[in-house]
């Protein structure tokens, strides 16, 4: 049994990843194996989760990956850990638009039957908190919130009016944070500064959280409650090659077993501060299919991996970093002439950039007819999408679930092919199919359609 808490709030911007961030170094600082999660798409804290903990941080999207996958998951995750936390997304109770509780930290929490801590902003309010936590608590009564986190509070007087407007209420004060800027980490147009970025700085911050965590919360009581979750009744998720993926979803599926090749195929992954957002499966599958999988850093080195024979470059800050990914233009060669032999190719949105002709006007790989700029429209969501084309990734038809998170805009020249056809939140095509190349904004998570990896490995050269 994995002892696990889920950190939940009733908005955004309360202090769930400030919190479940401190209390995962609390915990492994007294020795324990701590098991980082985080739900939804979000790329960025589970590395700050991965510094807290020394373990790979892991996402449980039910939208990506399918309800069903939520425990095998996170138990493959979890395994060999003393326990598990959890950080929600957004508000206890939203999840993807238009689809009900799907994708929320309410639905995650009850899939894992994990007790939830509520983090809550006591800025602003004091007798009015027990309103706020008793509704929350008797929403859905399948969410069990066992403790509540009061998160920056002003005074020892403030705290005691918080305390005496929750002393009735049931639910247990299990932490009082105070303001307190050191544990704060700075963010930008697409939230947090990534801690590959800011390496130095964030394991200060992370150690700062710690600390805040350790003086203001009762750890003792938080893993008690952790301890009280129930056996899951689930098999931990083994990353496998998976099941065939066929056109329109439907169809009796044929497991898929990699060939047995020698030497195996080097699939080349994009690393480094501009490409760091990646889900720990997905090398994982690869592996699974038969690959050799090696990391690079296109901000430093001027060469792919020797031998490389397919290449996946995933989402990052390639904006962030135009100059410096220009200036390396050996590299950017050699990205274009591996795509011109037809070697397969996956990229997601900011792969899909550096793909481009430019990005801001600097010189990129020419792999794709198309440029690309910032924008001031955040593009935000998941997306249901179907395979406009054959590519290294699916077969035409194909239907597959991911999330668009992005500023840019690219501009494609005529005759491009498109990689999926997008049915919400609006109707619309999107991406680029060419040769070995499948590049698009859209991100998806390959243990929903673990196939994919199989496909692609049986491609390359």
């Amino acid at each position: 049994m994995v002892a696990r808490l889920v950190i939940a709030a009733p908005s955004s911007g309360a202090g769930k990843t400030t919190v479940a961030t401190g209390l995962m170094a609390a915990f492994a600082g007294r020795g324990l194996a701590v098991s980082p999660h985080k739900v939804g798409p979000d790329y960025i804290d589970p590395g700050y989760h991965a510094l807290a903990t020394g373990r790979p941080g892991r996402n449980l999207d039910a939208y990506m990956c399918g309800t069903g996958q939520i425990a095998p998951l996170f138990l493959h995750g979890a395994r060999g850990c003393d326990l598990a936390v959890v950080e929600g997304v957004m508000g206890l109770y939203d999840g993807a638009a238009d689809q009900g509780e799907l994708a929320s930290t309410a639905q995650v929490a009850k899939l894992l039957k994990a007790p939830v801590v509520l983090v809550v902003d006591a800025s602003s309010q004091s007798r009015s908190v027990a309103a706020l936590v008793h509704g929350f608590a008797s929403w859905d009564p399948e969410v069990r919130i066992g403790g509540v986190i009061l998160n920056k509070v002003a005074t020892d007087r403030h705290e005691h009016l918080l305390r005496e407007a929750l002393g009735e209420s049931g639910v247990p004060v299990l932490g009082v944070l105070r303001r307190a800027p050191a544990v704060a980490t700075p963010s930008r147009h697409l939230g947090l500064v990534p801690v590959a970025e800011r390496q130095a700085q964030a394991v200060e911050a992370v150690a700062a959280q710690a600390e805040q965590v350790r003086s203001g919360c009762d750890l003792e009581a938080l893993l008690a409650l952790a301890r009280s979750a129930p056996e899951l009744h689930a098999e931990p998720w083994v990353p496998e090659v998976g099941e065939r993926l066929h056109a329109g979803g439907s169809g009796v599926p044929t497991r898929s077993a990699p060939a047995e090749r020698w030497p195996a195929p080097r699939v080349a992954v994009a690393g480094g501060a501009a490409f760091t957002f990646s889900y720990a499966e997905h090398t994982e599958l690869l592996t699974a299919a038969g690959a050799e999988v090696v990391t690079f850093d296109p901000l430093r080195d001027e060469a792919l991996p020797e031998g490389t024979s397919g290449l996946v470059i995933g989402g990052g800050f390639p904006e962030m970093y135009g100059e410096q990914l220009s200036a390396n233009e050996p590299l950017r060669k050699a990205v274009a002439e591996l795509a011109a032999s037809g070697a397969p190719v996956a990229a997601e949105c900011a792969g899909l950039l550096y793909l481009a002709r430019s990005l801001d006007g600097n010189p990129m790989c020419g792999v794709l007819d198309a440029d690309a700029r910032m924008s001031e429209r955040l593009t935000l969501g998941y997306r249901d999408a179907v395979a406009v084309n054959d590519s290294v990734i699916a077969p035409a038809g194909a239907r597959m679930r991911g999330h668009e998170f992005h500023r840019t805009v690219i501009e494609p020249g005529a005759g491009a092919l498109a990689a999926w056809g997008l049915r919400q939140p609006e109707r619309r095509v999107e991406g680029f199919v060419q040769g070995g190349v499948h590049a698009s904004y859209v991100h998806t998570h390959w243990a929903g359609t673990p196939e994919v990896a199989a496909r692609f490995v049986e491609r390359c050269g």
